[in-house]
C-alpha cells in the first residue's frame, strides 16, 4: 500500500517546491534576473530530491503514463492553490473547464 500513497506524497511535495521555484518569482519582478534564475535553480533541487524518489518508488505500481498523469492533476491543483493564495490570481471558469479535461482525460490513462 506504501507504493501507492508514497509516490503521491513525494509528488506533491516536489510539486509545491517546483511550482514555487517557477512561478514565485513574479512577485519580485524588481530583482535581477540572474539572481532569480539561481534562487529558482536552488529551489528546483529540493524538487528533484523528492520528484526522483517519487517516480522510482511508483514505478513499482503505476506505469510511466499514470505516473506523469498523477504528477499532471498535483501540479494543477498545487498551480491553483498558489495562483490565488500567493499570486493573488483569479481562476476562471474557462480555467476550471480545461483543467476538468485533464482530469477526464486522466480517468482515460487509468483504465486497463
Amino acid at each position: 500500500m506504501l507504493d501507492y500513497i508514497a509516490p503521491i506524497a513525494l509528488l506533491i511535495g516536489s510539486n509545491v517546491f517546483m511550482t514555487l521555484a517557477w512561478y514565485g518569482h513574479l512577485k519580485f519582478t524588481d530583482r535581477p534576473l540572474w539572481i532569480v534564475i539561481i534562487v529558482s535553480w536552488g529551489i528546483a533541487f529540493f524538487e528533484y530530491c523528492l520528484q526522483v524518489p517519487g517516480n522510482r518508488i511508483g514505478y513499482r505500481v503505476y506505469s510511466p503514463a499514470q505516473l506523469k498523469t498523477i504528477q499532471e492533476i498535483i501540479t494543477l491543483i498545487v498551480f491553483v492553490v498558489f495562483s490565488v493564495a500567493y499570486l493573488d490570481a483569479t481562476i476562471k471558469w474557462n480555467h476550471l473547464v480545461g483543467f476538468g479535461l485533464i482530469v477526464a482525460a486522466a480517468f482515460f490513462i487509468f483504465l486497463d
